[in-house]
């Protein structure tokens, strides 16, 4: 069984008694957390999918210890031109242990077959906008006509002689 659940902003793949780092949570050393925002829910080979979580579903975890991530070097050059900076960060990190998924009052998925008959009758269903009513454009036609009897034609431009040497 495992979940894909939403922690802190980022998606992870959780079973278990797994081990997860991700970005530093509130909550102290040795306390438990519950994430209830489960996008995804299998239970031996049966999906369950939220639009977009699902209700009722949620992982229990437990904070293990806050510490910081390795460090990251950023350095930006550009060469020839004597620009160099060097930055470093360590990220916030809390590492978690999965201690359970529970899926009460989870609804397993329809089959995709259903989904696609369903949106084929919601279509169909819909209201049709009323049409725009059609303008009568032989008014226009006709002034378009007349500017172009009134204004005068431009003669074709002159082709250029070139002189050829021998």
């Amino acid at each position: 069984m495992y979940a894909i659940v939403e922690i802190a902003g980022q998606q992870f793949k959780v079973s278990k008694d797994l081990k997860v780092y991700v970005h530093r949570l509130t909550n102290e050393e040795g306390s438990k957390v519950s994430f209830d925002k489960v996008l995804l829910l299998d239970e031996n080979g049966n999906i369950t999918l939220g639009a977009p979580a699902i209700e009722g579903a949620s992982v229990e975890a437990k904070v293990l210890q806050h510490l910081k991530g390795d460090k990251v070097i950023v350095f930006k050059k550009k060469r020839r031109k004597g620009y160099k900076k060097r930055n470093g960060h360590r990220q916030y990190l809390t590492q978690i242990v999965i201690e359970g998924i529970s899926a009460a009052g989870a609804k397993k998925a329809a089959p995709k077959a259903e989904k696609v008959a369903v949106a084929a009758t919601e279509e169909l269903e819909a209201p049709k906008k009323a049409k725009a009513p059609k303008v009568d454009t032989s008014v226009n036609e006709q002034a378009k006509q007349k500017s172009a009897e009134e204004a005068p034609k431009k003669a074709a431009p002159k082709a250029k002689k070139e002189d050829t040497q021998e």
